[in-house]
C-alpha cells in the first residue's frame, strides 16, 4: 500500500512548530507518517515536535542534510518535503498519490499562494506557478514529492548551503517533468514582506542566474541570509503562521 512520508526540516522553530504540526494530524489519522528533521534547535523545537510527529530526526545542520536525514528514517513510498512555514490542501496526500498513480509521473510539486496582502505577492505568486510549469524547476516553498525510488535514483538532496531544491529538480528532470497540481500551498510572506516584495524578487532572481552560472552556493547563502541593502519594509505581514529559514 502506497504511504506518503512528510518531511519537515527545522532550526529553532518553537514558536510555530506546535501549529504547524497540529495542522498535519488529520494526515497521520490518514496513514501519512510524519518525521521532523531538525538541525540542532537551541529553543524548544524538539520537545514541542517530539509528540506530535511519528519520528524525530535529528542531523547536521543544513536544510538539504537534514531532508537526506529524514528520508533515511522515512518508511513510506513517496516523499513529501514541507517547509514549517507552508500549510498544506487538506486533501494533499490523495493529490498525490491519485495524480503520481494515473498520471505517469514520478515526483511533482503543488501551485504556491503566499499569505500577505500586498498586491505584489499576487504577481510573485504567479510567477512562482509559472515558471515552475515553463521550465520544471520546483522550490521548497511549493512542497517538493518524489517517490523513494526515484528519489534515492535522483541521489538525494545534494547537501549543498543553497538551492538544493533547484538542484533535485535538475537530477528529477532526467526522469520526466513534474506533476503540476493546482491546489495551492499556503506559505508564509514574511521573507517578502520583510525585506520588501520587490527587492526580494530581484535578489532571488539573482541567485539562481548566479547559480546557474556556476556561483559557490556557500557564497549565495550568505548572500541570502544577509542582502546587500536595508529592507524597504521592517516586521511582517500579520496573519503569517511561520519565517522561512535559508541556513
Amino acid at each position: 500500500m502506497s504511504r506518503i512520508s512528510i518531511i519537515i526540516p527545522t532550526l529553532d522553530e518553537a514558536e510555530r512548530i506546535g501549529d504547524t504540526l497540529a495542522r498535519l494530524a488529520p494526515f497521520r489519522a490518514r496513514g501519512c507518517e510524519v518525521i521532523v528533521a531538525d538541525g540542532g534547535s537551541r529553543d524548544e523545537t524538539r520537545s514541542i515536535a517530539a509528540p506530535l510527529a511519528d519520528r524525530l530526526v535529528v542531523a547536521p545542520r543544513g536544510r538539504a542534510t537534514q531532508m537526506n536525514a529524514g528520508a533515511r528514517a522515512a518508511s513510506g513510498t513517496a516523499l513529501l518535503f514541507l517547509h514549517a512555514d507552508s500549510a498544506l490542501p487538506a486533501d494533499a496526500d490523495r493529490l498525490i498519490l491519485d495524480g503520481l498513480a494515473t498520471g505517469g509521473k514520478s515526483w511533482g510539486r503543488f501551485d504556491v499562494r503566499l499569505t500577505g496582502r500586498h498586491p505584489l505577492l499576487r504577481v510573485v505568486e504567479r510567477l512562482m506557478n509559472w515558471r515552475s510549469r515553463a521550465t520544471g524547476i520546483c522550490t521548497g516553498d511549493q512542497g517538493l514529492f518524489v517517490t523513494r525510488a526515484r528519489f534515492e535514483a535522483a541521489g538525494g538532496f545534494p547537501e549543498i548551503a543553497l538551492m538544493e531544491d533547484v538542484a533535485l529538480s535538475r537530477a528529477l528532470k532526467c526522469f520526466g517533468r513534474p506533476l503540476c497540481l493546482a491546489q495551492p500551498i499556503i506559505t508564509s510572506s514574511r521573507r517578502w514582506e520583510r525585506n520588501g516584495v520587490l527587492r526580494t524578487v530581484l535578489l532571488m532572481w539573482r541567485l539562481r542566474l548566479a547559480y546557474f552560472f556556476g556561483a559557490n552556493p556557500e557564497r549565495l547563502a550568505r548572500t541570502y541570509e544577509n542582502p546587500p541593502h536595508p529592507p524597504f519594509e521592517k516586521g511582517g505581514a500579520r496573519g503569517d503562521f511561520d519565517q522561512l529559514r535559508p541556513w
